[in-house]
């Protein structure tokens, strides 16, 4: 027995602290380790290299509404309407997402207002089945953007998804045309309709409403596009640019209207409400 384990037994050592799991954070994008609480302060981006780590609606309603806004009621669509099965049933995957997002599905709407300016904000939840878009996704948009036209305010929407739900087959494409015809009805109803392009917006979701705003905004380095870089190179057979699919290169080729840092959101979207809907202008 050594002299140390000896010492342990005799001396009366208080008991050891428990660390909480989520103490520190390890950035995704320079690889530090990072306090949660300052990570948090920061809005979830990194202080040592600027990475936008992916969040939620939660974290998104937060950060950018005024205090006492509400989150509009789930909506009720068929599940699993292709009884599909894979590994798993589509049923028990559907469960597991919400238990561990503790949300319905993968697209949350709140009503509130920014700086004072009405809005009705939309969210897409990548870690809820990667963000798919499903039926409830599809609904949850449309039902959103109804709510901006019965309040006169504009819809913004933060697209984060790897593309349409396949465990629901071609009723997930169609809600590309869906989402489509919703936002016409924006537009035919004098409504800004704004897009915040997050990592990854990718797949069906790129292909319809992530591409349709009046403003299209995106965050740094943000993956963005429609199939993989790997299938393109494959289908061309070309090598492709640096940085092709990420934000700042799809601004500097005039897909995005400017590529704006999470901390500055939020004072961008409500000028941008400002000039948009001037007879709206807070009081």
């Amino acid at each position: 027995m050594s002299w140390l384990t000896r010492v342990r037994q005799t001396l009366p050592f208080l008991p050891r602290r428990e660390t909480p799991d989520n103490l520190w954070h390890k950035c995704r994008g320079c690889g530090q380790m990072l306090f949660t609480r300052e990570l948090e302060e920061n809005l979830f981006v990194c202080p040592k290299c600027d990475h936008h780590e992916r969040i939620g609606p939660d974290a998104r309603f937060q950060q950018l509404l005024d205090p006492g806004f509400h989150e509009l009621p789930p909506v009720t669509v068929a599940e699993d309407p292709l009884k599909f099965r894979d590994s798993k049933r589509y049923v028990d995957r559907l469960k597991a997402a919400r238990t561990s997002t503790r949300d319905q599905d993968a697209f949350i709407n709140a009503s509130g207002e920014i700086e004072g300016r009405p809005v009705v904000l939309g969210v897409q939840n990548f870690a809820f089945m990667g963000g798919s878009m499903g039926l409830a996704v599809g609904a949850a948009f449309v039902a959103g953007a109804r709510e901006a036209i019965d309040r006169e305010c504009p819809f913004i929407v933060f697209t984060a998804a790897g593309g349409a739900r396949m465990q629901e087959g071609i009723l997930s494409l169609m809600q590309m045309p869906r989402t489509t015809v919703a936002i016409a009805e924006l537009r035919e109803a004098r409504l800004p309709y704004i897009v915040v392009l997050t990592d990854p917006t990718t797949g069906g979701v790129t292909a319809s409403y992530a591409m349709l705003g009046d403003i299209q905004i995106a965050e740094p380095n943000a993956l963005i596009g429609f199939a993989g870089q790997r299938v393109i190179e494959s289908t061309i057979r070309e090598k492709l640019p640096p940085g092709f699919q990420r934000a700042e290169y799809l601004l500097a080729h005039g897909m995005l209207d400017m590529v704006v840092d999470r901390r500055n959101l939020r004072d961008t979207l409500a000028r941008l409400i400002g000039f948009l809907m001037p007879e709206r202008e807070a009081a």
